[in-house]
């Protein structure tokens, strides 16, 4: 997928799973699809890659997640728009180019500091949502031919993002060609992904699912950057979604210096194991663990006559469910805000979804899947937490959380 190895390893099998953002109702609940679902590394190029994936029309089409319901994303967002801008003296009125837009949250971001702006997304959901807000979007997947026919329409962005998106990609090479068919010596390519540095040291498995086709650190980015004519400009690790980083791009011939933190970031994942395949063992055990330790908290709490509840139905939430095997039985339901959720059942495991705002009741135990956000639910829910409501957080080891987001025994 990177470097065209087939020298690969299987780490771990999360067994066969439905796609996590494909939400039945309870009519259709026993007609899920189910897929494969493991992950490798290269042994060539330590590129850690999904073994099998659905087709991406599939995932990506009618796909539910909405970026502006998320406020510890959105007020990220917020931040990244402006920096970027400072960090690259960005002038007014350049062309930004959001891969992967949803709807639209960044793109208005960057209109706030007077750039021109353009989605490129194949979502249907999301892209009534993105031009109902006034933002003008392709509904498209990008590649190479998306990237030849900006070019041919003289679509010169100064800036292009890619958040959250760059490692859903199963051709990466064809991803690129698309960018380097638009940028010129000032362009900067920025993505945003999740770090596998804070997946493997935080225990954060969850992480992976089938639109996760890859899951990046910065060496192997490295090499495949370079196969284009391009180079890593600079990196920056930032806490959202549990630990990503910013990775700035550009051509070869790019205006800008490359900084040093690229060299200090690839020898630090150096340091951390993550070009050894026992890093990668000794992470399954731990997850493996964590498995059997949250099955036992939930059956205890079960005995116990004790009520829990999953706060947010996230993707990543799907992966820990199944994986865990934790249905209604062991979790009564799942309160989440977003409309395209509420009203259906987990993947899978069919726990029932609703609306957050219209719950009368709390439950003494929320399972924290929106983990990512634990401080600002921490916050959001702090007079539930003052009142003795405990949160379940799933890793880096199963804990349990109450007043200020203490741990408690």
């Amino acid at each position: 997928m990177n470097c065209g190895s087939y020298d690969l390893q299987r780490f771990i099998d999360l067994g066969d799973q439905p796609n996590g953002n494909h939400f039945p109702t309870p009519e259709i609940k026993d007609q899920e699809l189910v897929f494969p679902f493991a992950m490798m590394i290269c042994k060539s190029c330590h590129q850690v890659q999904l073994e099998e994936f659905p087709a991406p029309e599939f995932m990506f089409s009618n796909h539910p997640y909405v970026t502006g319901v998320n406020m510890p994303v959105v007020d990220h967002f917020d931040w990244m728009a402006k920096r970027t801008v400072e960090r690259f003296r960005i002038p007014e009125n350049s062309l930004v180019i959001d891969i992967g837009c949803n709807d639209g949250t960044l793109l208005r971001k960057f209109q706030d500091h007077k750039m021109r702006v353009l989605g490129v997304d194949p979502g249907r959901l999301t892209g009534e949502l993105c031009r109902e807000a006034g933002t003008t979007v392709c509904e498209t997947f990008w590649n190479e031919a998306t990237g030849r026919a900006l070019s041919q329409l003289n679509v010169r962005p100064r800036l292009i993002t890619a958040t959250a998106v760059f490692y859903h990609v199963q051709d990466i090479h064809d991803f690129i060609r698309g960018l380097t068919a638009v940028m010129d010596d000032k362009t900067i390519f920025l993505t945003q992904c999740v770090n596998l540095k804070d997946v493997i040291q935080k225990c954060q498995f969850d992480h992976f699912y089938h639109e996760h086709t890859m899951i990046h650190s910065i060496g192997p980015l490295k090499r495949l950057f370079e196969e284009h004519g391009m180079r890593i400009i600079d990196v920056e690790h930032v806490d959202v979604h549990g630990g990503s980083f910013l990775c700035y791009v550009g051509l070869n011939s790019n205006e800008n210096v490359t900084s040093p933190a690229v060299e200090k970031w690839i020898r630090d994942e150096e340091k951390a194991g993550l070009y050894d395949i026992d890093a990668y063992n000794e992470f399954t055990q731990k997850v493996e663990t964590n498995r059997d330790d949250l099955q036992k908290l939930l059956k205890g709490l079960k005995d116990d006559g004790k009520s829990v509840w999953a706060l947010g139905a996230p993707l990543k939430g799907s992966t820990l469910l199944n994986y865990c095997d934790i249905g209604p039985d062991l979790c009564q339901k799942a309160v989440e805000v977003n409309k395209f959720k509420i009203g259906k059942l987990t993947p899978g495991t069919h726990i029932p979804i609703e609306d957050e705002k219209s719950q009368a009741e709390r439950p003494d135990y929320y399972l924290v899947l929106s983990w990512n956000f634990l401080p600002f639910f921490v916050e959001k829910y702090k007079d539930y937490l003052a009142s003795g409501g405990k949160f379940i957080v799933p890793n880096p080891s199963v804990h349990v959380v109450g007043e200020g987001g203490k741990e408690v025994a």
